[in-house]
């Protein structure tokens, strides 16, 4: 019986076959030098390795790769390897250990069931009280994935001592808004989430842009719109998967007398740091000091007062997320080095005049066409981000559209979740939630919403960018 091929190694070999097709055909001579071409067949077999994940390929593996062909290319190892030194990435490596550190000491969750224990028995009332236990935790950290390890346990908890059916429309909304909030209010401002340091450091890097993406700018572009989306998320969540049945007075007594523990010193010193941080964050115009600056000298504290011992320093931080996106912030110089960004500017520049006449039109045209390219780029969506951020100024000059407009697409299409496997921390928060995860469908019921929501928010928001000359 013959085995069935993998759709991983289908389409991995697809890219490397057409990979190979350009490096030895050259097809792209008139617009684009032989190394240029040759890089540009070394990036596709990257993104083989990026989105499909053949032979369980780490992210890392495929950014190693990346370096070794560039470098064999002849590329100055300043350029390959510019992704490590700019300062979005020492931003990145403190803000995951921030997130180590809520979770390790308990903090996070002390303050998760805090605020659940102060709201009343209803379904409106526990998505509420995840929406503030978001928000508080985005403050505290920008790592995703550690708000989703700390809020999907709780959410669970709550199901069960609720009494929800599994697989019902009750303990699909209490889970899904656990997860939703934990990705989604916090990408209003920069440095509530991960996508914060990794766009910025991106777009920051390219000739034209540089210092363009600041706290201020992100959280003026994206706050309000954000806000509006997880509104209508909220609201259509409420319409089409709250169920008929009440919550009973006795499960909301259950979840209420939770035994609570004394707080630790620890506890106290992370939430100090922490708030320090975001206090730092915004008064960044007044005191001048670099963000990243700012986080380094937090986690320095973390290891100086014995919160974070030597040996979490090897378990506090994902190094595969942090090696694959160093080589995702290299993309700029890499492209520029080897023409590529002039090659692309001029495909898809001229591409875009039909619909750049109109910001509305622009936006829905764009956001319309990332959404359902998310269902092919699962690798985080960095991959795609990277490749367009460097001709990102070339479409500035050429129509008039900030590349500030362009934070909500990537920001909105990155965080998209119809299907599982379009968004990992959707695939995380069924992994913890076992046997009482969402379903398929009402993942899907909720990822329309989503889709919906930030479609309907271009509506509030472009006016808003238009105001603000964006466009």
């Amino acid at each position: 019986m013959t085995k069935k091929i993998k759709p991983s190694y289908i389409g991995s070999g697809l890219l490397t076959l057409i990979a190979i097709f350009i490096m030895a055909a050259r097809p792209f001579s008139a617009n684009l030098n032989d190394t240029g071409q040759l890089m540009l067949g070394g990036i596709l077999i990257a993104l083989g390795i990026w989105i499909f994940k053949p032979f369980n390929l780490s992210f890392s593996a495929g950014g190693l790769f990346l370096a070794f062909f560039a470098l064999a290319l002849g590329l100055r190892p300043a350029a390959v390897f510019s992704g490590f030194t700019q300062s979005s990435i020492w931003t990145l490596v403190p803000a995951l250990f921030f997130g180590f550190t809520l979770q390790k000491t308990g903090l996070g969750k002390r303050i998760a069931m805090a605020i659940i224990k102060l709201f009343k028995p209803s379904y409106l009332s526990l998505v509420l009280a995840w929406v503030v236990i978001g928000v508080i935790l985005s403050l505290l950290t920008p790592s995703s994935t550690v708000r989703v390890a700390i809020m999907i346990p709780i959410a669970v908890q709550c199901c069960e001592l609720c009494k929800l059916e599994k697989g019902s429309k009750g303990n699909s909304l209490i889970l899904l808004t656990a997860f939703g909030m934990a990705i989604i209010p916090g990408s209003g401002w920069m440095s509530g989430v991960l996508w914060g340091p990794i766009i910025s450091g991106m777009i920051n890097a390219v000739p034209g842009t540089q210092g363009l993406v600041t706290f201020s700018n992100w959280f003026s572009t994206l706050f309000v719109p954000v806000t509006i989306t997880t509104v209508l998320l909220i609201a259509g969540s409420l319409l089409l998967l709250k169920p008929k049945e009440k919550l009973s007075d006795n499960a909301i007594d259950s979840i209420k007398n939770q035994p609570k523990e004394k707080v630790s010193r620890n506890e106290i010193i992370t939430g100090i740091i922490l708030v320090a941080v975001f206090v730092l964050f915004l008064t960044n115009k007044v005191h001048r000091l670099p963000d990243a600056a700012v986080c380094l000298a937090a986690v320095f504290l973390f290891f100086l007062t014995g919160v974070l011992e030597a040996k979490d320093f090897n378990s506090g931080v994902n190094w595969d997320l942090i090696v694959f996106i160093a080589i995702a912030l290299s993309f700029s110089a890499i492209f520029t080095e080897t023409g590529i960004s002039l090659w692309l500017a001029g495909i898809v520049v001229p591409a875009l005049a039909p619909i750049a006449v109109n910001p509305y039109l622009f936006m829905f045209c764009v956001m319309a066409f990332v959404f359902l390219w998310r269902f092919f780029d699962v690798a985080l969506f960095i991959p795609t981000i990277a490749i367009l951020v460097p001709i990102l100024p070339s479409i500035q000059e050429a129509y008039n559209i900030s590349p500030l407009v362009w934070l909500f697409i990537f920001v909105m299409a990155g965080n998209s979740f119809v299907m599982a496997y379009q968004n990992m921390w959707a695939m995380m928060s069924r992994s913890i939630a076992g046997e009482r995860a969402f379903t398929n469908g009402h993942l899907g019921i909720y990822g329309v919403i989503y889709f919906a929501a930030s479609f309907i928010t271009l509506l509030i928001a472009i006016p808003m960018w238009i105001n603000a000359g964006l466009f």
